[in-house]
């Protein structure tokens, strides 16, 4: 079956920092919904486009087509009061600004005495980054699926 509108795609993938370090990589295949769902980056889903099981694919991606440039905005410095007491480097917060809506995980990255300094970034926010996988299944989405615009395949940690 070919990579199309409306199935579901399995794959396993690394993704790899410019140094050549492995930065993820699966254990068990992921699945996705294609066709412009927001389940995969659109420039590895463009590439994938009416392939089958077993092509592979190694893309370079620029930070605009992954997780972003990096925002000198999203770093900020908070007094260590707002925080709990056993805050340390590398814990995760999520935070947005009063009355909105939108919120983002914070990355602790600083600690001293009197502030802490957070990251609203995606970790790997700014880098280019080799996208490499290989399909390993494809088949037609359900109709639940496609109601709700991703996958139930069980995999996920999804229940409704």
């Amino acid at each position: 079956m070919r990579i199309e509108k409306n199935t579901v795609v399995s794959l396993h993938y690394k993704m790899i920092d410019p140094e050549g370090k492995v930065l993820e990589e699966t254990e068990m295949p992921i699945s996705y919904l294609h066709g412009g769902f927001d389940g995969i980056f659109p420039t590895v889903e463009e590439a994938l486009h009416e392939k089958e099981i077993g092509h592979t694919l190694s893309l370079l991606m620029e930070p605009e087509e992954a997780f972003g440039e990096y925002d000198t905005e999203l770093m900020r410095v908070e007094p260590r009061s707002a925080f709990p007491e056993e805050v340390a480097i590398g814990m995760q917060f999520e935070g947005g600004e009063e009355g909105s809506d939108d919120f983002l995980i914070y990355t602790v990255t600083d600690v001293t005495d009197d502030i802490v300094v957070v990251d609203g970034n995606h970790p790997y926010a700014g880098m280019v980054l080799r996208f490499e996988c290989t399909v390993t299944a494809v088949r037609s989405a359900t109709t639940e699926e496609l109601a709700h615009g991703h996958v139930h395949d069980g995999s996920q940690g999804h229940e409704h």
